[in-house]
């Protein structure tokens, strides 16, 4: 019998806990039965399987960095707005590393365009406003700003940056001088 409290909220979230704790792979029905303490059967009124369960924790990461996003870049424009959303992605993912995994996870076409990642791409084109690239440019500079952004922290997660000098954070500032400098230069197709 399923405890008094438990409901697909609680589990998504639980489940958002232990990808931070013992990685994203590491998340199935049956390891957020045991840490729960019931039978994996019971979880299945909540969640049908863990393909379910990984999509819902990937959603939820999404609406966490997309409203970090907002926030992060209300009232600026320019390299202060290239910063902060590359910060936001950066910090998320330092913070809960398992989500920000989670948020990596491919989509069904009919969940991604239901999902916040459509506001991630907004993000994006708000600090390239500030550029003033026309299209097919805008949605080059947003594939450039994704992969080097996810490209770095994924790298950075994997200790890739620990081994030698300088620092990952002078790194990282030097890469937002250069995105902002190549943003204001874009070169002509």
């Amino acid at each position: 019998m399923v405890r008094v409290g438990l409901n697909t909220e609680r589990l998504v979230r639980a489940g958002a806990e232990l990808a931070d704790e013992a990685g994203f792979e590491q998340v199935t029905v049956s390891a957020l039965a045991r840490r729960f303490g019931v039978q994996v059967a019971s979880l299945y009124s909540h969640v049908k399987s863990s393909h379910e369960l990984k999509t819902a924790i990937a959603l939820l990461a999404l609406e966490e960095m997309a409203d970090r996003g907002d926030a992060a870049l209300a009232g600026r424009a320019g390299k202060d707005a290239l910063a902060a959303l590359g910060n936001v992605y950066r910090d998320y993912a330092g913070e809960h590393p398992g989500r920000y995994a989670a948020s990596r996870l491919r989509l069904d076409p009919a969940t991604a365009a239901a999902s916040a990642g459509g506001r991630h791409a907004m993000m994006a084109r708000a600090v390239l406003r500030g550029y003033d690239l026309a299209e097919p440019e805008s949605t080059h500079a947003v594939r450039l700003l994704g992969s080097t952004f996810h490209g770095y922290v994924d790298l950075e997660l994997a200790g890739g940056f620990s081994h030698s000098a300088p620092d990952s954070q002078e790194s990282w500032s030097r890469i937002i001088d250069a995105l902002d400098a190549l943003l204001r230069n874009w070169p002509a197709a």
